[in-house]
């Protein structure tokens, strides 16, 4: 080696290249200025002999093999900048034409990597990740992720053996912000992180960022352009801004993807875009505007449905590409099918390859156990204190709205994340500053969340599942709440299928408790959810849970299904609810449409369908669903009969509907109710009709009201009441 070479070396750093401890490799690595000339220097430890090629037709200038372990260098006479190539003969015999990845320059701004330390990168995903690119008209793909502890960290992939001295990344400044720009890198390629940690350690790590994933089992991420979908959904996502989503009727369909997936002798599944028309197809026919999707963010077991979150950036790879995902959606708008995504900020699964231990340490989670470690699901919870981790969850939000055009994310378990006791016993949490229980750092969390989502001013919903008595849920953050557009009524659903549960001669007992959710149904904006973690692990079906024979237990359910579809609040329903399913929900079964085949539950599923439509074209049962002069008891003491009347109303007369409910199983004929005034009432659905399996107990004739006391009111009509039953007349003035 020429001695001016030789002392333009740093031996010791040359050193941690070689031992993978070096966070700053462009110290040494890449081109860099010696007065007229240009020292370059590579580590190709696979490497027999390299050349630098400096244009097309100069001559190769060989490079010196400076130290056994693969350190080559040179010393170019050309002042720097120019564009330079490695020529590498490789030890198996072969060539190949290498561009330097040191030689490009920093990439991320530096004013984004202030915002993310700060946690306001909301876009953080144009940053990090792997991004397909092409850079000086080298084509390549950037790679970047935040780990501030880590020694080391290295791109590992097909593209190099897997070898982590090949790619270090690049440390940027105090940002704990690693990144690399790799030239040839392709789509498809598969890759993780290699992560030396400051003990030493070293850890392969899928991308927090990665937007696909290896299909499981396998836990790589996968390179991929999600920015070549074209979109079609203007319109869709035009009128979703537009319009008031409050006042505006929502029945949604929960499903999980799996139970509307055929499986293939190999074992695969269907792909995105097979299911999309099958899954329009049936929720267009049966009325819904929404469908809610289990988690379809990457997760490691099927058993979980996708709630352990491993790749919150990547559709699931079990049912295709980014790009299908990207076809289903957009599917679903074209038919006018929102799309509502289940989303898991509260936890993430102990997976050695995911966000566990990130860098060595406690990252994403707290290092302190009983903070971080979640007993009842043996998973690990989120730091909320770290404005990177909010803002990893926060842009992820705004990624699944913004990039795949979500109409909405329900946040699943809340209230794991809003209290430091929750599933945990006494002594097992480590309270607040001051002594209490509440996370204080989820409740900032939660109110920068969806503060970001209604600044994208797109229409799209933030609904929470937050199972405590949690004051203000959904109170815009200006006045002290959380800022949610919706949230779950859990402890509706509790009473209405314990009530439901019980046989006719003892509801009796429990007539107030099917009463008592109008006393705060306005207290939030609900939504009613019937949904599948209510039907699965020994719970039974909705169906399966009403007492008497199979024809009684069907009319308790229609009768049971008419009440939530007329009681104030939102619609959410889960898979095989709405065809009168027998069985127990379960994921791994896929849904048994054949049951629409058999007579009993195909008038099941009509009714319904009528229902959803009435419920949909019918102002008074959705208009004023969140607020209290939308609902009005006519009588809700009459227990030893298990009935319920009531009013739903607008802000017109002429389209209150009066609603009777029979929860009993005894017709009753010359029924004298109360009405709300003089008029004329007909009736406009009857869950006991014959087209519906009914006995058709119902009341053919307009009934003309009288001026005769009842329920406190001065004029009554005489009904009959059908058994088991749901009966809706609209109100005609005289």
């Amino acid at each position: 080696m020429n001695k001016k070479l030789y002392n333009l070396m740093d031996w010791g750093e040359m050193e941690a290249i070689t031992y993978s401890e070096e966070e700053h490799p462009k110290k040494i690595l890449g081109p860099h200025g010696a007065g007229s000339q240009t020292l370059i220097q590579a580590f190709l430890p696979f490497a027999k002999s390299v050349s630098v090629l400096t244009g097309k037709t100069a001559k190769p200038v060989p490079m010196e093999l400076a130290e056994e372990s693969g350190h080559y260098a040179v010393l170019v006479r050309k002042k720097y900048p120019f564009h330079y190539r490695f020529k590498v003969e490789n030890e198996d015999g072969t060539e190949e034409i290498l561009e330097d990845p040191y030689a490009f320059p920093q990439i991320i701004p530096d004013r984004a990597l202030k915002k993310l330390k700060n946690g306001i990168l909301y876009k953080a995903w144009e940053y990090l990740g792997a991004h397909v690119m092409e850079q000086d008209e080298t084509k390549g793909v950037h790679f970047a992720v935040w780990a501030p502890e880590a020694m080391r960290v290295s791109v590992v992939g097909d593209f190099n053996g897997w070898d982590g001295r090949v790619h270090e990344m690049e440390l940027l400044g105090d940002s704990g912000v690693f990144e690399l720009f790799i030239p040839g890198v392709k789509e498809g390629d598969l890759y993780k992180y290699e992560i030396k940690g400051g003990n030493g350690t070293v850890q392969l790590k899928a991308d927090p960022f990665g937007f696909c994933a290896e299909n499981r089992p396998g836990t790589a991420s996968m390179v991929s352009d999600i920015s070549a979908f074209s979109w079609t959904d203007e319109d869709w996502l035009t009128e979703r801004a537009a319009n008031s989503t409050e006042e505006a009727p929502m029945a949604v369909y929960e499903l999980y993807l799996g139970a509307f997936s055929e499986k293939g002798e190999d074992g695969s599944l269907s792909n995105y875009r097979e299911m999309a028309p099958r899954i329009a197809k049936y929720v267009k026919d049966t009325g819904y505007t929404h469908i809610e999707l289990m988690p379809v963010m990457e997760h490691p077991s099927d058993e979980t449905l996708g709630y352990q979150t491993l790749g919150y950036y990547a559709p699931t790879s079990r049912y295709g590409s980014p790009a299908d995902f990207a076809y289903f959606m957009n599917y679903m708008h074209e038919k006018g099918i929102g799309v509502i995504l289940d989303w898991s900020p509260a936890h993430f699964p102990c997976a050695p390859e995911g966000l566990m231990r990130f860098d060595g340490s406690c990252v994403y989670e707290s290092a302190d156990s009983r903070r971080s470690f979640h007993p009842e699901w043996g998973t690990l919870t989120f730091d909320f204190s770290r404005p990177e981790v909010r803002n990893y969850l926060i842009a992820n939000a705004l990624f699944w709205i913004s990039i795949y055009h979500a109409d909405g994310i329900r946040a699943e378990y809340l209230s794991s994340l809003l209290y430091l006791d929750y599933g945990r016993n006494e002594g097992d949490y480590t309270p607040n500053i001051y002594g209490g229980k509440e996370n204080l750092d989820g409740i900032v969390f939660c109110k920068e969340l969806t503060d970001a989502v209604h600044a994208l001013k797109k229409g799209a919903l933030c609904i929470a599942e937050e199972t405590s008595a949690w004051p203000q849920v959904t109170d815009d953050t200006e006045s002290g709440g959380l800022g949610f557009d919706y949230k779950w009524n859990t402890s509706w659903r509790k009473d209405f299928l314990d009530y439901m549960a019980y046989d006719p001669l003892y509801r009796t007992h429990h007539y107030g408790e099917l009463c008592f959710s109008i006393v705060y149904s306005y207290a939030e904006r609900f939504f009613l959810p019937l949904t599948h973690d209510a039907f699965t692990k020994g719970q039974g079906s909705f169906v399966g849970r009403m007492p008497g024979d199979e024809e009684i237990r069907l009319s308790n359910a229609k009768a049971g299904f008419c009440y939530f579809m007329t009681h104030p609040g939102k619609k959410l329903l889960t898979m095989g609810l709405d065809m009168g399913e027998e069985e127990e929900w379960d994921a791994l079964r896929p849904l048994n449409l054949k049951l629409l085949e058999k007579e009993e539950n195909k008038q099941f599923h009509d009714m319904v369908k009528d229902i959803i439509s009435l419920y949909k074209e019918r102002p008074a049962l959705h208009r004023f669903a969140h607020k209290d002069e939308g609902f009005e008891w006519i009588n809700c003491i009459s227990a030893n009969e298990n009935i319920l009347v009531y009013l739903r109303k607008t802000d017109k007369k002429e389209e209150t509907l009066l609603v009777v409910a029979n929860f009993e199983n005894i017709p009753r004929k010359n029924y004298k109710i109360g009405v709300p005034f003089e008029g004329k009432y007909k009736e406009i659905f009857n869950s006991d009709a014959e087209k519906y399996g009914g006995f058709d107990f119902r009341n053919h004739r307009v009934l003309k009201s009288q001026e005769d006391e009842c329920d406190g009111r001065k004029d009554s009509i005489r009904i009959k009441v059908p058994p088991l039953a749901v009966t809706i007349f609209e109100v005609q003035e005289p």
